[in-house]
């Protein structure tokens, strides 16, 4: 047996026991080894949070004859330690992904995922291609029903790839660096390994006018959710997954930011009257 498969097989078969027994519900605490309270004592796990979307705006020309709603969103990186994931080159466009959870005796200690990176074309007025993750975002686009919960995915975005930097510092505290420390995604084509990251404290924030930042909102009519969600598949592990999405009430046709006409839970129609 190769060294290397040697080396990755306890990862690999502790991984396995994770995703079976241990993987989390959407509001659960933790996931992986952040969740085994053994293993988590001596991790500074990460933890990702997502901003409401923002600078929202209909965009009736990216692609003719549909009306696109646009948003930034904003994954912040708030728990005890970076998000780390590091890429090996297995496929000939794709990165396996170990993710690196910072020890707190010092060092890192490293699991496998299920994750992805992939070498992916945004296109040249974005700056061409990068090594980015697959699906740690997703944008959701929910009808409400008339108590104002969501009651039903209409529709999600067609984003599937982005890249975890420390674009700008939006938290504070001991932990968060006050200089970034992980880059932009490399454009490399050819490398072999890369580390994507976002320290705590820091964000990677995609403005609404970037590739690919909008929900299909053709034809719709009436209230919706329109939410961000973090880590959809449950993938990456952290210290928590109850606040890994974030939301704003919309009216659809959309004019503009503002839904007082729409439902929220617990305010009825005619409490606010």
């Amino acid at each position: 047996m190769p060294a290397r498969i040697r080396y990755l097989l306890p990862g690999l078969l502790l991984a396995a026991i994770w995703l079976s027994t241990a993987t989390p519900a959407a509001d659960a605490e933790g996931s992986g080894p952040c969740l085994d309270p053994k293993t988590r004592a001596a991790l500074l796990c990460p933890d990702l949070k997502v901003a409401r979307p923002s600078q929202m705006y209909l965009d009736r020309k990216t692609v003719p004859g549909r009306r696109l709603l646009r948003a930034t969103n904003d994954i912040q990186s708030r728990g005890l330690g970076p998000m780390e994931l590091r890429g090996h080159r297995n496929r000939p466009r794709s990165m396996a992904v170990m993710q690196a959870i910072a020890r707190r005796s010092g060092g890192y200690r490293l699991f496998p995922t299920q994750a992805r990176l992939r070498f992916f074309r945004v296109g040249y007025q974005w700056g061409g291609s990068y090594w980015k993750v697959r699906n740690p975002l997703r944008f959701e686009l929910w009808k409400l029903d008339p108590r104002g919960h969501r009651s039903r995915l209409v529709r999600t975005g067609p984003k599937q790839f982005y890249c975890f930097r420390d674009l700008e510092r939006t938290g504070s505290g001991g932990r968060s660096p006050e200089e970034a420390v992980y880059p932009a995604c490399s454009q490399d084509p050819r490398a072999r390994s890369i580390t994507l990251g976002t320290s705590v404290g820091w964000s990677d924030i995609y403005p609404s006018t970037y590739d690919r930042q909008w929900i299909d909102v053709t034809g719709l009519r009436g209230c919706f959710a329109y939410r961000l969600r973090v880590d959809p598949g449950g993938v990456l592990f952290e210290s928590s997954e109850i606040n890994n999405s974030a939301q704003r009430i919309v009216r659809l046709p959309f004019r503009g930011p503002g839904s007082r006409e729409c439902p929220r839970p617990g305010f009825s129609r005619s409490a606010r009257r």
